[in-house]
């Protein structure tokens, strides 16, 4: 094990923190960076070397690479459908974060580059039903990304393969299936489906207001991966020889409805529902083919859907009491 720091750009987001949480119990040293300021991480750690740097710049990727032995590159402009929508400018930008942050790991010299990419890289005439059919990773090609998000994710994926036939640098990358759990975005516009309807269930029983609106009409599919096993399929890939983008997700299918039906259950209440047709809501369908990292890792989720979903529940009716009161 390399006495040299392990950057974790973008350290200061959701899953970000999660990984220098569960590197700092492994007693790794941490290089840890986001460009929001320190009081605006979700996690932070005394025992990391916390920096603010904007990683869209190349000297400072330059400067939070220099001696690293690892880089897990989580850093990037997005949030939910709602946000990855309506600024695909903004979420196209953080090509300059991934090519910035390739080109100084290559001049750094560090063994290992981690990327994590999306399922939004997957053909979209590929998801056009609620029943959809678990995606394999070939089915990213022929490419028909999602607009803005999914096409930055992909470009990025080819510029990690090429970095590493063409400079030596040992690049792996995940595709990660809709990542849920505490300590992330729960409101504001960036928050992720199971976030955002956790929040709803909590607003509705605090203000007595037994209403929720849904975007879409409910029937759209996903399957949902708890933080944790994020965390240990990330350093399983990043520590494997699997050359080529893989699969990180839950293969637990649900509709948005039973995902309402659920926070409503942990939350004992039940709401009138209201579709916004008009909303974002991305794919009819989307689902996670795990059989290429069972194959390769032994790994499979280990956290059940509800009960991840109660933990996150808890912790962001916790932050809505703290920010909102009783």
């Amino acid at each position: 094990m390399s006495d040299r720091p392990i950057v974790v750009a973008g350290a200061g987001g959701f899953i970000g923190g999660h990984l220098v949480a569960r590197l700092q119990t492994e007693g790794r040293r941490v290089r840890a960076v986001d460009i929001k300021p320190l009081s605006e991480w979700y996690q932070v750690f005394d025992e990391a070397e916390n920096v603010v740097a904007d990683l869209k710049v190349r000297e400072e990727c330059q400067r939070v690479c220099a001696g690293a032995g690892e880089v897990y590159q989580l850093a990037a402009d997005m949030g939910g459908m709602g946000f990855i929508e309506h600024h695909k400018g903004l979420c196209m930008l953080s090509v300059l974060t991934n090519t910035h942050m390739l080109l100084a790991a290559v001049d750094a010299g560090v063994s290992r580059f981690f990327y994590s990419s999306s399922a939004c890289v997957y053909a979209a005439d590929k998801q056009l039903s609620p029943d959809v059919a678990p995606l394999k990773e070939s089915d990213a090609y022929p490419a028909m990304a999602e607009d803005g998000y999914g096409w930055e994710k992909l470009f990025s994926e080819r510029m990690c393969r090429h970095f590493r036939e063409d400079f030596g640098l040992a690049t792996r990358v995940a595709r990660y299936h809709n990542v849920y759990g505490p300590h992330g975005t729960w409101e504001g516009g960036r928050e992720k489906a199971p976030a955002a309807i956790c929040r709803k269930v909590i607003h509705a029983k605090h203000r007595r207001e037994p209403a929720i609106e849904i975007w879409g009409d409910g029937s759209q599919t996903r399957s949902f991966m708890y933080i944790d096993d994020c965390i240990r399929g990330t350093l399983a890939i990043a520590g494997s020889e699997i050359l080529e983008p893989i699969n990180l997700g839950s293969s637990e299918l649900v509709t948005v409805n039973q995902l309402v039906d659920i926070v409503e259950e942990i939350a004992g209440i039940k709401l009138r529902r209201s579709y916004n047709l008009g909303a974002p809501k991305g794919v009819n369908g989307r689902n996670s083919d795990n059989t290429m990292i069972r194959r390769e890792l032994g790994w499979e989720p280990s956290i059940r859907l509800r009960d991840g979903m109660e933990r996150t529940y808890r912790w962001i009716h916790d932050e809505y009491v703290r920010k909102y009161g009783d």
